[in-house]
């Protein structure tokens, strides 16, 4: 139901935003497939790079397969997001 993925984003942000990998790997499939989200790969690829980064092993495959769909500028883009990222 689009309802319960939008409150399942919401939540996965906020526990995201605290440096949680798994939050931030959902939020990254969230955003990979629109559920609950418009659908953004910039968004996807920073979210599964900064789970990646901290060794979650599903978010190093989800961000390849994004970053397959994306265009270098926008792959930038993500990586300039995820190096500006800090956990509130």
């Amino acid at each position: 139901m689009p309802q319960d993925d939008a409150e399942a984003v919401r939540w996965f942000r906020k526990v995201a935003e605290q440096g949680d990998t798994d939050a931030q790997y959902n939020l990254g499939l969230m955003y990979t497939v629109g559920s609950g989200v418009p659908q953004d790969y910039v968004l996807a690829y920073m979210w599964s790079n900064l789970a990646a980064s901290q060794g979650n092993e599903g978010a190093t495959g989800l961000r390849e397969l994004v970053a397959d769909k994306m265009t270098p500028e926008q792959i930038a883009e993500a990586d300039k997001l995820a190096r500006e990222w800090k956990p509130k």
